[in-house]
């Protein structure tokens, strides 16, 4: 891939935060949704690359745009995989809390898992800590090794999990270790991602979440010399039939970084549409609005934090074409 197209990418996700960064608070999450979608797709339309959408919001027949197998791009420079979540956390974005994004993520084409639309149980951290966690290991086992490996005690981790029902057991397992907890509402791509920097004081991510979501947290991973492992859940006979064609006849096999995102080069892009630990969200006063996005390519290990300020009266459509 052409090292300029990460700077062009952060367009992409800028537009689609700007777009749906107006419906924060409003208990809109549908009306939210379709803005970050439609500008996302409007930009895309002018970035030199040659994508196909292998993670998006549906099927053909499901979605309107950024479909499965939907073509972006102005049709030259590289061929290359797409993932994208237009607004990971649109309940987020409705209730006006924290850590929505606005992210996508590249991949030289065939590189990126084409994860269906159902539950993976992920296990996700940092750089310190990579070959240390075993997705099928106990929790105090996996708790143990991260705090080794970060030099802290078990009372020292914070742990980030999905607020849901099913994950009461390891919510009490890991009380229970000393390990603190971070609950979350929505989004645990941001949260997966944190974990590779210091300063948002996340250590480690458990439970099982979106497995579309999971592929879009790897790649960002990646980019960090972070780990994530998963394994698809398949709750019928339908998705379990939607593995088989991926290739996929164990249900239990684990993912591991290359299952989910293979080759040595891949972009991660994300703008915060409402505040978060590690990007500030969209604020607006008057004709102008700011965003901050974070951009990261494995290759060149290169992390950029981009701080934007953009005028809406010169771009009312959030794009130039």
């Amino acid at each position: 891939m052409e090292r300029s197209l990460s700077m062009e990418l952060v367009r992409v996700t800028e537009a689609a935060a700007l777009a749906s960064g107006r419906w924060m608070g409003l208990g809109n999450k549908e009306e939210a949704d379709r803005a970050a979608t439609e500008a996302m797709r409007d930009v895309f339309d002018t970035i030199p690359m040659k994508g196909t959408v292998v993670i998006g919001e549906g099927e053909m027949d499901e979605a309107p745009m950024l479909y499965i197998g939907e073509k972006l791009g102005n049709g030259y420079g590289p061929r290359v995989d797409v993932a994208v979540d237009p607004l990971e956390g649109t309940n987020i974005v409705a209730s006006g809390q924290w850590n929505a994004l606005a992210v996508l993520a590249v991949a030289d084409h065939g590189n990126l898992l084409h994860a269906p639309d159902m539950y993976m149980d992920k296990i996700a951290v940092g750089p310190e800590s990579v070959g240390q966690i075993d997705i099928d290991a106990p929790i105090i086992d996996n708790l143990k090794a991260v705090a080794r490996a970060k030099n802290k005690d078990i009372e020292d981790l914070v742990v980030t999990i999905l607020n849901r029902e099913r994950h009461a057991r390891i919510i009490h397992e890991i009380r229970e270790a000393g390990a603190r907890i971070k609950l979350l509402p929505d989004g645990d791509v941001a949260a997966a991602v944190n974990t590779a920097f210091d300063d948002t004081g996340v250590d480690l991510l458990l439970g099982s979440g979106g497995a579309p979501e999971g592929v879009l947290a790897a790649v960002g991973l990646k980019c960090l010399g972070g780990e994530l492992q998963g394994r698809l859940l398949p709750q019928n006979e339908a998705e379990e039939e939607r593995c088989r064609k991926m290739g996929i006849e164990n249900f239990n096999k684990v993912l591991l970084m290359d299952d989910l995102v293979k080759g040595d080069d891949c972009i991660f892009a994300a703008t915060g549409v409402t505040d978060g630990e590690l990007l500030k969200g969209v604020y607006y006063k008057g004709s102008r609005a700011t965003t901050q996005s974070l951009v990261m390519r494995a290759k060149s290990g290169t992390v950029r934090f981009v701080d934007g300020t953009h005028s809406m009266k010169k771009k009312p459509g959030l794009v130039i074409k």
